[in-house]
Protein backbone atom coordinates (compact mmCIF):
# COMPACT_ATOMS: atom_id res chain seq x y z
CA UNK A 1 0.00 0.00 0.00
CA UNK A 2 1.00 3.65 -0.72
CA UNK A 3 0.59 6.79 0.66
CA UNK A 4 -0.94 9.73 -1.41
CA UNK A 5 -1.49 13.65 -1.20
CA UNK A 6 -4.54 14.29 -3.17
CA UNK A 7 -5.44 17.81 -4.59
CA UNK A 8 -9.00 18.76 -5.31
CA UNK A 9 -9.60 22.69 -6.77
CA UNK A 10 -12.62 23.54 -5.29
CA UNK A 11 -13.73 27.08 -5.64
CA UNK A 12 -14.82 28.40 -2.07
CA UNK A 13 -14.05 25.07 -0.63
CA UNK A 14 -13.09 26.86 2.75
CA UNK A 15 -16.89 28.31 3.02
CA UNK A 16 -18.56 24.83 2.73
CA UNK A 17 -21.27 24.21 5.09
CA UNK A 18 -21.45 21.66 7.81
CA UNK A 19 -23.76 19.89 5.90
CA UNK A 20 -22.12 19.77 2.82
CA UNK A 21 -18.61 18.80 4.27
CA UNK A 22 -20.82 15.67 5.82
CA UNK A 23 -22.52 14.96 2.24
CA UNK A 24 -18.27 14.85 0.93
CA UNK A 25 -17.77 12.96 3.68
CA UNK A 26 -20.39 9.90 3.47
CA UNK A 27 -19.68 10.16 -0.89
CA UNK A 28 -16.20 9.26 0.47
CA UNK A 29 -16.98 6.81 2.32
CA UNK A 30 -19.58 5.08 -0.14
CA UNK A 31 -16.71 5.27 -2.98
CA UNK A 32 -14.19 3.69 -0.69
CA UNK A 33 -17.09 0.70 -0.15
CA UNK A 34 -17.56 0.39 -3.54
CA UNK A 35 -14.07 0.32 -4.68
CA UNK A 36 -14.07 -3.31 -2.66
CA UNK A 37 -10.36 -3.46 -2.18
CA UNK A 38 -8.25 -1.88 0.55
CA UNK A 39 -8.49 1.49 0.20
CA UNK A 40 -7.72 4.01 3.48
CA UNK A 41 -9.57 7.47 3.64
CA UNK A 42 -6.74 9.10 6.43
CA UNK A 43 -7.51 13.00 6.24
CA UNK A 44 -8.57 16.05 4.19
CA UNK A 45 -7.49 19.47 4.49
CA UNK A 46 -9.90 22.39 3.61
CA UNK A 47 -8.52 25.74 2.30
CA UNK A 48 -10.13 28.66 0.79
CA UNK A 49 -10.70 27.14 -2.67
CA UNK A 50 -8.45 23.11 -2.23
CA UNK A 51 -9.06 20.58 -0.66
CA UNK A 52 -6.05 18.06 0.32
CA UNK A 53 -6.17 14.18 0.84
CA UNK A 54 -4.23 11.99 2.16
CA UNK A 55 -5.50 8.67 0.95
CA UNK A 56 -3.42 5.25 1.61
CA UNK A 57 -4.28 2.65 -1.30
CA UNK A 58 -2.56 0.16 -3.97
CA UNK A 59 -2.06 2.52 -6.69
CA UNK A 60 -2.99 5.97 -8.11
CA UNK A 61 -5.30 4.12 -10.59
CA UNK A 62 -7.43 2.92 -7.64
CA UNK A 63 -7.36 7.07 -6.14
CA UNK A 64 -9.10 7.72 -9.33
CA UNK A 65 -11.21 5.29 -9.07
CA UNK A 66 -12.02 6.41 -5.79
CA UNK A 67 -12.29 9.94 -7.43
CA UNK A 68 -14.82 9.05 -9.92
CA UNK A 69 -17.04 6.87 -8.13
CA UNK A 70 -17.19 9.69 -5.30
CA UNK A 71 -17.53 12.40 -8.32
CA UNK A 72 -14.38 14.06 -6.78
CA UNK A 73 -12.57 16.48 -8.67
CA UNK A 74 -8.77 15.43 -8.99
CA UNK A 75 -5.95 17.98 -9.84
CA UNK A 76 -3.16 16.18 -8.62
CA UNK A 77 -2.27 13.04 -7.02
CA UNK A 78 1.49 12.95 -5.60
CA UNK A 79 2.81 9.67 -3.89
CA UNK A 80 4.50 9.90 -0.95
CA UNK A 81 7.91 8.84 -0.79
CA UNK A 82 9.33 9.82 3.29
CA UNK A 83 7.85 11.46 5.74
CA UNK A 84 9.79 14.11 7.68
CA UNK A 85 9.46 16.03 11.35
CA UNK A 86 11.45 17.98 14.00
CA UNK A 87 12.76 14.57 15.18
CA UNK A 88 13.80 14.21 11.28
CA UNK A 89 16.90 16.95 12.82
CA UNK A 90 17.88 14.86 15.48
CA UNK A 91 21.49 12.80 14.83
CA UNK A 92 21.18 8.99 15.99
Amino acid sequence: MKKFVVERNLPGAGNLTPEELRALSEASNAAIKALGKPYYWIQSFVTEDKIYCIHIAESEEVVREHARLGKFPVNTISEVKTIIDPLTSNPL
